[in-house]
C-alpha cells in the first residue's frame, strides 16, 4: 500500500511541477489543442455530449465501482459486491423477462449503458481506486477517430479485492469495444459494439449469530475482521455475459433549407447476447436445507437472446420525429436437466419465439416538448407492452419542469418462473402472472429553487421472493393485492464565497403493500465543502464532509444461492449516520481523490452499521485513486 501511494504523490507532483514549467516557460507551451466540446459521446438513445474533465461534488458521487451515484444504494463491506436497494424506480420497459442473479447486474453493461465517441484526436482515460487487501479497481479506456468518419473505442474495467472478511473475494472484468461509422455524404450511420463480462463473488453466508455479537460489541479481539466466524467459506457464484450488437440506419430523404427539413430514414438492429449463472459449493451447508448431493455442489443456468428489429424514422420541422419497429427475439433460459419430483415436474428450458412491434413520437410545440413511445409483443407466449407518454417545458434557460406517466405489463424475471439448484429447496416451476406498473412522475429542474421530483407507482402482481412461515429459504412469491409506492427528492446546494453544502432528500412511503416492498422513510445525504485555487491557480482543490442517514427498516436480506434479495419481516437496521471525509484535487485534467470511508465509526462504541441481514458494512478505511485523461 505504501508503495502505491508513493506512486501517486510521485504523479501528483510531477503533473504540479509540468503545470507550473508550462506557465513558467511559454516557449514549453504545446500548440493549441482542440476544444474539449469536440470530444463527443454518444448515448444508446443518442443523445451526445461531450467529455467532461472537471472537478465537482457530482465527480466525487460517481468515484465508486460503478462510476454512479449511489445515493439510493447500500454497499456491501468490499468494493464488487452487491448493493441493497434503499429506493426503487421502475424505469425499464422490457419485454422480455430479465435473466436470474440481477443482484449481480449492477455493474453488467446492458445495451442503454453502451457509449460510442466521436473525437478530433485519441483520448485516454484511466481510473484506478484502491480496494480492500490484495486488490485494486482499474479502468482503462481509449478511443481513437482514423477518419472522420470512423470510430472505435476499448475499455477493460477490471476489479480484484479479497476483502476484509473470510471468503469475500471479488473478481470482475469488463471488456467492452465499441465503433460508430457515418459516410461523407452523412446518409449511412452504423453503430456496433461488443461486450465479454465476468462477475465472481466468493460467498460466506455473512457472519454468524455468534460473530455478529462480537462485531456489534466492538470485541477489541476482533478488529482484524478475518477472525470473525462466517457461515461457510466454500461457495462461489459467477456472472458471465457475452453481446455482439449492430444498428445501422440509411437516410433515403434529406432535404432541408433555412425553413423546413424533411428526413426519412430505414434502419435495422440486430443483437445476440449469452448469459450464464453458475453456484458453486465443496459441500452442502445446512441453512439452506437438504442437498440432492455430498459434495460438489455446482448448477448453472444460461440464457440466450436473439433479437432483430427492423425500423424507419420519418422527422419533419412542422410534423415532428415519428418512428416505428418490427421485431423478433428469439430466447432460450434454463439448465440441463428436468426434475421429476414427487408432486411435481419441473422442466429445463422455457424458450419461444416473439414478434414484436412499436412507435414513438416527439415534437416541440414553442416551450413544450412532447413524447410518445409504446410496444407490444404481439404473437409469442410471453404478454408484455409498454406505454409511455411525457411533457416538458422550459420556463427560462435556469427552469424546467416536466411530467411523464408509464404503463408496464411484463412476466416476472426468469428466475421466478424456472430455477433448478442442488439444493432441494431451490427448486421451483410457477405460473405466475405479468407484473403491471403503473407510474406517473413530475420534475422541476430549477437552478433558483431546487431539483426536484415526485413519483407515485402501483403495482399489481408484484413478484418478490421471501420465506414462507415454517421454511428456512425463500422462494417466489406474488402478491395478490396492490403496492401503492409514493416517492420525493429533493436536491439543492447552497454556496457562501468558497464555501459549499450539497443536499439531497428522499421522502418515500409504501401507502399499501407494506411488508412486501420495505423501505426507509428518509434519507438524507448533506455534504458541507470548501473549494479554492492553489498555486498560481494550477491546482484546484475541493475537501468536506459528506454526511449519510437513512432511517431504520426491515432491510432486505441476501441470498447468495439466487444472488437475490428477497423481503424480510424479523429484523430492523439502518438508523445509523455515516460520514466520510475526502480531499480532492486538479492539475490539468488530472483528478486525484482521496477518502476517509465511514469515519465515524472509530468513535461508535457500538458497530451496528450493516448492508443486510448479516453483512456488516466496512469499516473505517482510508482510500484514494485518480481519473487521468490524456489528449494526444
Amino acid at each position: 500500500m505504501h508503495k502505491t501511494f508513493l506512486l501517486f504523490l510521485f504523479l501528483f507532483t510531477s503533473a504540479f511541477v509540468y503545470s507550473q514549467n508550462a506557465e513558467d516557460n511559454p516557449q514549453k507551451k504545446k500548440k493549441e489543442k482542440p476544444s474539449i466540446t469536440l470530444y463527443k459521446i454518444i448515448s444508446a438513445k443518442r443523445d451526445t455530449t461531450f467529455v467532461d474533465t472537471t472537478l465537482s461534488m457530482q465527480k466525487e458521487y460517481r468515484f465508486n465501482y460503478l462510476r454512479n451515484d449511489i445515493f439510493e444504494l447500500q454497499e456491501f463491506s468490499n468494493v464488487g459486491q452487491t448493493y441493497n436497494k434503499l429506493a426503487y424506480n421502475f424505469d425499464k420497459t422490457n419485454l422480455v423477462p430479465l435473466f436470474a442473479a440481477q443482484s449481480h447486474h449492477y455493474n453488467y453493461k446492458e445495451i442503454e449503458d453502451m457509449r460510442y465517441f466521436h473525437v478530433p484526436t485519441p483520448l485516454t482515460e484511466l481510473y484506478f481506486k484502491t480496494a480492500f487487501k490484495q486488490g485494486q479497481q482499474l479502468d482503462a479506456f481509449f478511443t481513437i477517430n482514423t477518419s472522420e468518419q470512423f470510430n472505435f473505442s476499448a475499455e477493460y474495467i477490471g476489479v480484484r479485492s479479497l476483502g476484509a472478511y473470510q471468503n469475500s473475494l471479488t473478481s470482475t472484468g469488463n471488456f467492452k469495444f465499441t465503433t460508430n461509422y457515418q459516410s461523407k455524404d452523412k446518409k449511412l450511420t452504423i453503430y456496433a459494439h461488443i461486450t465479454a463480462q465476468d462477475i465472481l463473488n466468493r460467498e460466506n453466508g455473512g457472519l454468524t449469530e455468534e460473530s455478529i455479537i462480537l462485531f456489534k460489541s466492538n470485541d477489541s479481539d476482533f478488529k482484524d475482521r478475518g477472525r470473525l466466524d462466517v457461515n461457510f467459506e466454500d461457495a462461489e457464484n459467477l456472472l458471465k455475459g457475452f453481446r455482439a450488437y449492430l444498428d445501422y440506419d440509411y437516410q433515403l430523404i434529406q432535404k432541408k433549407d433555412s425553413l423546413s427539413y424533411t428526413r426519412l430514414s430505414f434502419g435495422n438492429t440486430i443483437s445476440f447476447e449469452d448469459k450464464s449463472y453458475v453456484y458453486r459449493q465443496d459441500s452442502p451447508y445446512d441453512g439452506f436445507g437438504e442437498s440432492y448431493v455430498n459434495s460438489d455442489i455446482n448448477k448453472k443456468v444460461s440464457w440466450e437472446d436473439f433479437t432483430v428489429k427492423a425500423y424507419s424514422k420519418f422527422e419533419n420541422n412542422i410534423i415532428g420525429s415519428l418512428s416505428a419497429f418490427i421485431g423478433y427475439t428469439a430466447y432460450n433460459y434454463g439448465y440441463n436437466t428436468v426434475l421429476n419430483l414427487e408432486d411435481t415436474f419441473i422442466t429445463n428450458r422455457l424458450k419461444g419465439d416473439l414478434v414484436n412491434a412499436g412507435a414513438s413520437y416527439k415534437k416541440m410545440f414553442g416551450g413544450f416538448a412532447v413524447y410518445g413511445e409504446g410496444a407490444i409483443n404481439i404473437t409469442g407466449d410471453l404478454d408484455a407492452n409498454f406505454l409511455k407518454a411525457g411533457v416538458s417545458y422550459a420556463i427560462n434557460e435556469k427552469n424546467r419542469v416536466s411530467a411523464d406517466i408509464k404503463t408496464h405489463t411484463v412476466a416476472p424475471n426468469f428466475n421466478f418462473l424456472l430455477f433448478q439448484s442442488d439444493y432441494k429447496n431451490y427448486n421451483w416451476q410457477t405460473n405466475f402472472n405479468n407484473v403491471k406498473t403503473q407510474q406517473l412522475t413530475v420534475r422541476l429542474e430549477s437552478n433558483n429553487i431546487a431539483n426536484a421530483s415526485i413519483s407515485y407507482t402501483g403495482i399489481d402482481d408484484y413478484a418478490y421472493f421471501a420465506i414462507k412461515a415454517n421454511d428456512s429459504t425463500p422462494t417466489p412469491h406474488q402478491y395478490n393485492e396492490r403496492v401503492d409506492y409514493v416517492k420525493v427528492k429533493l436536491q439543492k446546494e447552497f454556496r457562501y464565497r468558497r464555501f459549499a453544502l450539497e443536499n439531497t432528500i428522499l421522502f418515500q412511503d409504501v401507502l399499501s403493500g407494506e411488508g412486501v416492498l420495505n423501505i426507509p422513510k428518509f434519507i438524507t445525504r448533506n455534504t458541507l465543502y470548501f473549494q479554492d485555487e492553489w498555486f498560481k491557480k494550477a491546482l484546484f482543490m475541493q475537501t468536506g464532509v459528506i454526511f449519510k442517514y437513512y432511517s431504520n427498516y426491515n432491510m432486505n436480506a441476501y441470498d447468495p444461492v439466487l444472488a437475490e434479495f428477497y423481503t424480510q419481516n424479523d429484523q430492523e437496521l439502518g438508523g445509523i449516520p455515516y460520514f466520510d471525509i475526502f480531499f480532492n484535487a486538479k492539475v490539468q485534467q488530472i483528478r486525484f481523490y482521496f477518502k476517509y470511508e465511514n469515519f465515524g465509526a472509530l468513535f461508535s462504541s457500538e458497530k451496528e452499521y450493516f448492508a443486510a441481514p448479516g453483512y456488516p458494512y466496512r469499516d473505517a478505511v482510508i482510500r484514494f485513486g485518480i481519473v487521468w485523461n490524456f489528449f494526444m
